[in-house]
């Protein structure tokens, strides 16, 4: 039988031992460039991509719909390094995390993502692929890639499903 997590808005702070948030609303470094026709929302991620083999990779992931309620079975980690995701559609997706170590499946919580947010993964922290709710979706991501292991998945001992 799987346990049942319901998932909340994901928020700057609850979601601070996980990663970061990508998104005008978190950014606290704004800048006029190009002649005051453009504002730059800089510095929106602490990004983690060098490491011995591996070298930064921007790529678009295309995701399939997913319908809640729904049942996951396993998570995945980058030990080496953070992996950050930006939706490129209008659709808001599932954010489903644990944090670093030894995965404790009784820690792993469930968030709802808007359109106008990204996430990124901090190095260790373990994550779901993206599930875009109810249509497919175009996903910027931005991680590392190379001759070198970068990614445990886990399955779960108990499937969890997710609500809204």
């Amino acid at each position: 039988m799987p346990r049942s997590i319901k998932a909340v808005a994901l928020t700057e702070k609850s979601f601070k031992p996980f990663g970061d948030i990508i998104a005008k609303e978190a950014c606290r470094d704004i800048r006029s460039i190009n002649r005051g026709q453009t504002a730059r929302f800089n510095d929106l991620a602490s990004l983690t991509l060098d490491g011995p083999g591996l070298e930064p990779c921007v790529s678009i992931f295309q995701t399939e719909a997913w319908a809640v309620p729904g049942i996951v079975t396993e998570l995945e980690r980058h030990p080496l390094t953070s992996q950050a995701f930006v939706p490129l559609g209008e659709t808001s997706y599932l954010v489903i995390v644990a944090p670093m170590g030894p995965l404790k499946e009784e820690a792993i919580q469930v968030f709802v993502a808007n359109p106008a947010q990204g996430v990124n993964y901090h190095p260790g922290v373990w994550h779901h692929r993206n599930l875009s709710l109810d249509v497919a979706a175009d996903f910027l991501v931005i991680d590392a890639d190379g001759r070198t292991e970068n990614c445990d998945e886990q399955s779960l001992l108990q499937p969890i499903e997710i609500t809204l």
